[in-house]
């Protein structure tokens, strides 16, 4: 498997990373160490968590996808042979279990998240420490323009790298990213990390798949200059480019185990439509939606690594063997065509 120097870090990551959401609600303990077990052996470095995970979130299940993380690593012994990742969740998402509401980017809230995690993930220190969404209001989880009528308090980004300034001190992080993020973040964050002397953001972790291609409207030019890399999540988005719920409508999944309210964004009807068309093109170039789906992704330019989750280890083989997958420039073109005739329906 090909690494890449993630960002401005020293961190050589695969060009893959296993996601874990599934940890925990779909998977069990033995489940997620299989995967983690496999990964490694298909040349995995780059593990992916957060503290609310598993989803859906639940007060009953938050924190166990960590905690098998964890148990893994205090089994395995691996730790030394990972790139371990993980995220603080932010305020206003309804999540009021975690730290009994205490959510926000400020010192408190940050050394309180990142002992819980090193707490469940049984380590010292985690690798990448990423932002799971904005502090401020931002158009993000299927939210299409900025709306100035939601602004609400949040803690200033130059305060957030303050404060992972001195978890970075105390050797209780390496690294931080951020996650559904905006170019105006971005940007902000790096205008602050160097103006200040603060930690830089290595990464911005944000959906980008065939259905959401809007990563490529001002956030590929502002990472590609301010090298920040990439980390695709929803390469299949929610699985509706897998093609599984078109070929079958008891198809087992987050989309149809969870309440439609969870993901609304991949249940739009332009979202089914594309899927159809993408799997089509897939099928006429005798591969699967899914390696369709995954090999073009894998190819873009600006994606450094991109997270993948399963729920069998047949899934996360074809998922790995993907990467092997070429995808030619006429091919591209048309899946060009399609994303033209329905521009980003999951945005």
């Amino acid at each position: 498997m090909d690494k890449i120097t993630l960002g401005n870090s020293d961190l050589q990551v695969s060009r893959i990373c296993l996601g874990t959401m599934t940890f925990g609600e779909q998977n069990t303990e033995a489940d997620a160490h299989s995967q983690l077990d496999y990964a490694l052996e298909r040349g995995i470095n780059f593990i992916d968590a957060a503290e609310m995970y598993p989803v859906m979130p639940r007060a009953e299940t938050q924190g166990r996808t960590e905690q098998y993380i964890g148990s893994w690593l205090k089994k395995s012994g691996k730790r030394s042979e990972i790139v371990l990742a993980t995220k603080a969740a932010g305020p206003s998402r309804g999540i009021s279990w975690i730290r009994d509401g205490q959510t926000d980017f400020d010192l408190n809230n940050l050394r309180a998240a990142v002992d819980g995690s090193l707490r469940r993930l049984q380590t010292d220190c985690i690798d990448l420490y990423q932002l799971h969404w904005p502090s401020r209001n931002a158009p993000i989880f299927g939210q299409i323009a900025f709306d100035p009528d939601k602004e609400r308090a949040s803690v200033a980004i130059e305060e957030t790298l303050e404060a992972l300034a001195t978890l970075v001190k105390e050797g209780k992080i390496r690294h931080i990213g951020v996650s559904n993020e905006t170019p105006w973040g971005v940007a902000e964050f790096i205008k602050q990390s160097e103006n200040r002397g603060l930690p830089r953001i290595a990464s911005i972790q944000n959906a980008y798949n065939l259905v959401n291609r809007s990563f490529e409207s001002g956030l590929d030019e502002t990472c590609y200059r301010e090298n920040v890399g990439l980390l695709a999540y929803s390469p299949l988005a929610f699985g509706q480019l897998s093609g599984k719920y078109l070929d079958a409508a008891t198809a087992v999944g987050r989309l149809s185990i969870f309440p439609p309210t969870w993901s609304p964004r991949y249940l739009r009807s332009a979202v089914v439509e594309a899927s159809r068309r993408y799997a089509a093109l897939a099928r006429e170039h005798g591969m699967s939606p899914a390696t369709l789906a995954l090999a073009w992704c894998y190819s873009r330019w600006f994606v450094a690594s991109t997270i993948i989750g399963a729920t069998n280890l047949t899934q996360l083989a074809e998922n790995l063997d993907a990467y092997a997958v070429q995808i030619s420039p006429d091919l591209v073109e048309q899946i060009n065509k399609i994303h033209r005739d329905v521009t980003n329906p999951a945005q």
